[in-house]
């Protein structure tokens, strides 16, 4: 029997695809387990579900000497050193499609809320000087009609502008490789350079995977081109965001917003945004319901018997 360490306390109903088959420890007690206690249990392990407290690195691979498959519990796997995994013969997997329709649902709430300034209403009224109640005064920025730059049109690039698109906004697009005209037509999408989407979305969201070539892609230098009415999105990965670069703008007015969901060095918050009216911050939240993250675990757990049984699709990275 295989065994399976899973280093989140995750719910016993996102398991039972395990249960009987494979040997499965998890966390009981705690949220999840440490870099240190991985590092003295991982050496039994043929399965390793690791989490984004520490980086799976060589260290802990050179210690697996059974091991065989990393099922990441996320989309996202820079938590995981892949080329030294695939060096040593480690099939690496995520769950892409469990988090698609959550992260973008948390995208577009984050853009309604960053954009119509509902986190500083809510935050303003429950003060004793309260919000100006003028007919102008401390307005927001409307959403229908306005122009939505998605970077990085993927699964939740394409499930976030269907529901721009449904409330009006058109949509622009950046990817390294242009959709075909049919997914295009699907949401009356344009293709355009990285540059010229800056320069004219009213909103601009991050959805692309992290990578060595995108960190920092949105810079002091990205951030100039955008118009002084944009609002940014991150959902992505907080590293791929010159968060000092994105803090100063916002402070001087050259953006008009943000909405964050992710940080460079979660889960400490960069102290500047948190001094800011003009940003909305969600502790890496797009997939924390009950539900997703159920969803979420039988994909991970679909993996795992998908590798062994071959009875499920397996999302392989490497």
């Amino acid at each position: 029997m295989k065994k399976v360490l899973i280093t989140y306390r995750l719910k016993p109903e996102g398991l039972k695809t395990l249960e009987g088959k494979y040997d499965v420890t998890l966390p009981t007690e705690r949220s999840y387990f440490t870099k240190e206690e991985v590092l003295e249990m991982i050496p039994d392990y043929e399965v390793l579900v690791p989490n984004f407290s520490f980086y799976t690195d060589r260290e802990i691979m050179d210690r697996a000497v059974k091991l065989e498959l990393i099922s990441n519990f996320g989309v996202g796997f820079n938590n995981i050193d892949v080329d030294y995994a695939t060096k040593k013969g480690i099939v690496v997997t995520n769950i892409p499609n469990s988090t698609r329709e959550p992260t973008a649902e948390f995208a577009f709430a984050l853009l309604l809320a960053a954009g119509r300034r509902i986190g500083y209403y809510d935050r303003k009224l429950r003060t004793p000087e309260g919000v100006s109640w003028g007919v102008y005064a401390e307005s927001g920025m409307p959403v229908y009609g306005k122009t939505l730059g998605i970077i990085g049109m993927g699964r939740i690039g394409q499930s976030l502008a269907r529901r721009a698109v449904a409330s009006g906004m058109g949509i622009i697009y950046h990817n390294r490789n242009r959709l075909d005209k049919a997914v295009e037509q699907q949401y009356n999408a344009r293709y355009v350079a990285f540059e010229e989407l800056l320069r004219t979305a009213d909103y601009i969201s991050l959805n692309a995977p992290y990578t060595p070539q995108t960190h920092h892609m949105i810079a002091a230098e990205q951030l100039n081109m955008m118009k002084p009415s944009a609002v940014f999105i991150n959902t992505a990965r907080g590293s791929m965001v010159d968060e000092k670069a994105l803090a100063k703008a916002l402070k001087e007015s050259r953006i008009w917003a943000a909405g964050l969901d992710v940080f460079e060095n979660e889960p400490h918050i960069l102290p500047e945004l948190l001094e800011l009216d003009n940003v909305v911050l969600a502790p890496h939240a797009a997939t924390r319901t009950i539900e997703d993250r159920i969803n979420m675990s039988i994909e991970m757990t679909q993996n795992i018997v998908g590798f062994y049984e071959g009875t499920y699709s397996v999302s392989r990275v490497n």
